[in-house]
């Protein structure tokens, strides 16, 4: 977060609008910053003799920060009772009125991000890494059995060419940083044009539709303590009626190599014993009914859409707008993917 906590949490304002909503009396307690809210606020108190977390926009969020929060309080509320790892919710809050944005109140996760760090057992032992990898298979199947329209979510995101749109939406973005002086192009990334015209080749011609989380990869699951379990997925801000494969596309496009070698968000340390990507497929399909015969589509499809976005930021970078050494890091990053988009459609299968 770029501003302090105290600009973005009236913490008297808040203890009253919670009292008035029978979430306990009396002042908030022992405020903590959680790790992780690289955007968004995630704030730890107690309050009444129970412990909160909130979440909450930043003063000057890219998108609109108060829709965020409405759609992340409206999927949260809609997975209580489901076999989907999540952190429960507790209140919300949509009018902005109260603390500047809208907000929500969670459980606190008894877990661990496995990206900043793992803890004993699971840092000495190869083998409870491994169940760890499967385990965020398991998440990403059980969120792909979740049908949108029981849990009242039949009209989050446009299913009606869904498919279709994604070439097309990411080819748009990745023109308009040209925006950006200083910007080398597209070119720059490898053959994006190839990419996309085998992408748009090979587009399914059907798709069965669920629940996305949006961003499912590592950094945004936490395991428990006490085993290989995930405790909860995280940051719903991106979920959306969709494709559920491109979730696991996703996920095998942000897992590291053998080797440990990222090309997306940070690995955890060590990796030896995580499983490989055929490995994350096959749990997959264990606990799924869809349709895997074209899951490299998906696979490719989440290599040229992160490595667009991560290149946004290599873009603003470049004009002077973003940090530098952070968007050349970024940029290695999207170049990186580009390639193994290109080695997953000669080879057809991720690996």
């Amino acid at each position: 977060m770029s501003e302090p906590w105290e600009a973005l949490v009236d913490l008297p304002r808040l203890a009253r609008w919670m009292d008035a909503q029978g979430l306990g009396e009396g002042a908030i307690e022992a405020p903590t910053v959680l790790a992780g809210g690289t955007q968004n606020l995630l704030l730890r108190f107690g309050h009444g003799g129970r412990d909160y977390v909130l979440r909450r926009p930043p003063l000057h969020p890219r998108v609109d920060g108060n829709a965020t929060m409405r759609r992340e309080i409206r999927v949260l509320g809609a997975l209580a009772g489901s076999e989907v790892p999540h952190p429960p919710l507790i209140a919300g809050c949509t009018d902005s009125g109260v603390l500047g944005a809208a907000f929500y109140l969670m459980e606190p996760v008894a877990g661990f991000n496995a990206c900043a760090g793992l803890p004993a057992p699971h840092a000495g032992d190869p083998a409870l890494r491994h169940a760890m990898g499967l385990a965020i298979a398991d998440g990403a199947a059980a969120l792909g059995r979740v049908v949108p329209a029981a849990i009242g979510l039949s009209d989050l995101g446009r299913l009606d060419g869904f498919l279709e749109r994604q070439v097309p939406r990411w080819r748009a973005q990745l023109a308009g940083y040209a925006e950006f002086e200083g910007w080398p192009g597209a070119a720059s990334l490898g053959d994006v044009d190839a990419v996309g015209r085998w992408l748009e080749a090979h587009r399914p011609a059907s798709f069965v539709p669920g629940l996305m989380h949006g961003d499912y990869h590592l950094a945004n699951v936490m395991y428990r303590h006490d085993g290989p379990q995930l405790a909860a997925i995280v940051d719903w801000e991106l979920a959306v009626q969709g494709d559920p494969l491109l979730d696991l596309g996703w996920l095998l496009a942000t897992w590291p190599g053998a080797d440990g070698e990222a090309v997306g968000p940070d690995v955890p340390r060590p990796w030896a014993g995580f499983p490989k990507a055929d490995e994350l497929i096959e749990r997959y399909a264990q606990g799924s009914q869809r349709d895997l015969s074209q899951l490299h589509w998906y696979a490719v499809l989440a290599c040229y859409k992160l490595a667009i976005l991560l290149e946004g930021s290599h873009a603003r970078a470049c004009a002077g707008k973003a940090d530098r050494a952070t968007g050349d890091r970024l940029h290695a990053m999207a170049r990186k993917l580009f390639e193994r988009a290109a080695g997953w459609i000669d080879a057809r299968a991720p690996r």
